[in-house]
Parts: structure tokens; sequence; C-alpha cells
């Protein structure tokens, strides 16, 4: 009996700390600008998380270092629930890819805890364009090699990295024109100066719906709400399976019922009409509810997806 009570005693104290959580103020630690669509997403879940556990959620953005400050801060935090980080396929999936210097782990240093948003990139070209599908615009560039430039939001971005992937696969060659944002290059694709640009799924709607830029596909496996009449490249033959997503993580060693508490919590608030509204304004689609577990398995393969591509293209955001 004695050696039962001895073997039992951390469970009770684990299973009550973790029964008591949260009693104090969490902070959600966004790795992009005030403004951002990450950022407003993480606004939204952190108002509701607020009111499901009767506590504070307060946000912390944390933009710059392509995620390394927000995700650094909770890497280093203490794995009891009260840090946690608000961020995007980019800066956990992507980065780690084109970053030799990471300042943290995403796989080992991080606890996956739910997805928040499902969704692509845009691959848009100027109204005048002779290309209205990717195999339009592959023929094209493949007839007028070394004429076309591209554009994205930086060098390593997923944008380039897409790009130089589908270059290989279409045996196609169109230089790479890296831009400081995506309103920029949209701003380019309306003008003419630039034909051929990479966004994310939400910047280009305006100029889409006006028909002053042509939708040519979207990458990821998903169509998304406000622009479903642009084709996923899979459906065009070039089947490119890594997803664009937002995600709550914690640090690493997390306890699991606090992990799968949150979990429960978070999709729960992905159906309320609020998220809903707010996903479709950003052109993004809720994820289906998810364990940890299957959200850590969609990190696991774009890591290595985006790993291949940067290491295949020779690619270095250094």
């Amino acid at each position: 009996m004695a050696l039962l009570l001895a073997s039992s005693a951390p469970f009770t104290a684990y299973s009550q700390s973790s029964d008591a959580w949260p009693n104090r103020p969490i902070t959600l630690v966004v790795a992009s600008a005030a403004g951002s669509g990450v950022d407003l997403t993480a606004r939204e879940m952190a108002q509701k998380l607020s009111l499901a556990f009767k506590q504070p959620v307060l946000v912390d953005n944390k933009p710059g270092g392509s995620g390394m400050l927000a995700g650094n801060a909770v890497a280093r935090a203490k794995a009891d629930g009260y840090t946690l980080l608000y961020s995007n396929a980019s800066f956990v999936a992507v980065a780690p890819a084109v970053i030799k210097a990471m300042s943290y782990d995403p796989v080992k240093d991080l606890t996956p805890i739910a997805q928040t948003a499902a969704g692509g990139i845009i691959l848009s070209v100027s109204k005048d364009l002779p290309a209205n599908s990717l195999k339009e615009l592959v023929a094209l560039i493949k007839a007028n090699p070394d004429r076309y430039s591209y554009g994205t939001w930086g060098i390593g971005s997923s944008g380039q990295l897409t790009m130089e992937w589908l270059k290989r696969q279409a045996g196609i060659k169109v230089t790479h024109v890296p831009y400081k944002s995506t309103p920029q290059i949209v701003n380019e694709l309306v003008s003419g100066v630039l034909q051929i640009g990479w966004t994310d799924p939400g910047t280009p709607v305006p100029m889409l719906e006006a028909r002053k830029v042509k939708g040519i596909a979207i990458s990821g496996n998903v169509r998304v709400p406000r622009t479903p009449n642009i084709p996923t490249m899979a459906e065009q033959g070039y089947p490119f399976d890594a997803v664009g997503w937002f995600g709550v993580f914690g640090p690493a060693n997390l306890p699991k019922p606090i992990v799968e508490r949150l979990n429960n919590e978070i999709n729960k608030i992905q159906k309320s009409p609020e998220m809903m509204k707010r996903m479709d304004g950003l052109n993004l689609e809720p994820p289906p509810v998810r364990t940890p577990e299957a959200f850590k398995s969609i990190i696991a393969n774009d890591l290595k997806v985006w790993a291949s591509i940067a290491r295949e293209s020779n690619i270095s955001a250094e």
C-alpha cells in the first residue's frame, strides 16, 4: 500500500495543477504586427478564450526576425500554459528551411496545440497577360524563355519556394523579384509593371473582384471562400500539398491536459459565426477539427517539403 501511495502522489499533484489552470492571465504572443491577418485572428481568438477560461488572454505582438522574436519568447517560456504563440506556417515551417541560424527549433522547442486557419498563396497575373490558367501560363513562359519575372514578398518566402518548385516541375525559366510587401506586388500587377506575382490569399481579392488582375492558381489542397473560382495547383496538374495555416503553440513539454483543453476550446471557437466571418474576410478556410497530433503531422510534412525545395534550389534568406 505504501508503494501505491508513493507512486500515485506525483500524479495527484499534477492533476490538481492541471485542473487549476488557468488561474491567472494568459499571454498570447503573436508573431506579426498589429493589424495583420495573423494579428486580427489572434485577437478574436484571445477574446473568446478569455470568455471560455474566465481569465484575461493578453495579446503581445512580437513581429520581426521571420517570426523568431515571438517563437523564441514562447520556446524559452515556462511550460505552464500561461505563455502561448499564435503564428503562421511561414514562421514555423518555412523559415527553418531557409534560415540556418534559427534561435530555436520549432520541432523540439514548441508544442503544437491547434490549427486555426487553412489556405494557400495565390498566383496572379496582370489582366493583359495572355494566360488564364496555370497550364497556359507555363506554356507562355516556355515559349518566351528569359522574358518574364515574378514577384514575391521576399527571398526565402513561401512564394519563392513554391515558384522554384513549379519551375522544376514544369521546366520553365522565370526570374524572381523580391518586394517588401504583398500590396506592392498587387499594385505592380495592376499597373502592368509586374506580370506574375504570388501573394497571401487576402490582399489581391479587391483587384481580383474588380478584374484588374487575374487569379491563376492557389497552392495547398483547398479552394478558398472569396475566390472559389481559382483552382488549386493540384487541380491543374501540379500537386503541391504544403498548406498555408495559422496555429497556436506552447513551449515544449506543455502538460497534455492543458494542450487538450486548449485544443478543445479553440476548435469550438473556430465554429463561431464571428470567427467564420473573420476567416472569410481573410480569404481563409477554418480547418477541420484536428487533434494536436494531427496538427503536428501537418507541420512535420510541411517542414520536409519546404526544406527539400530550399535545399534543391539553393535558397537561403541569409
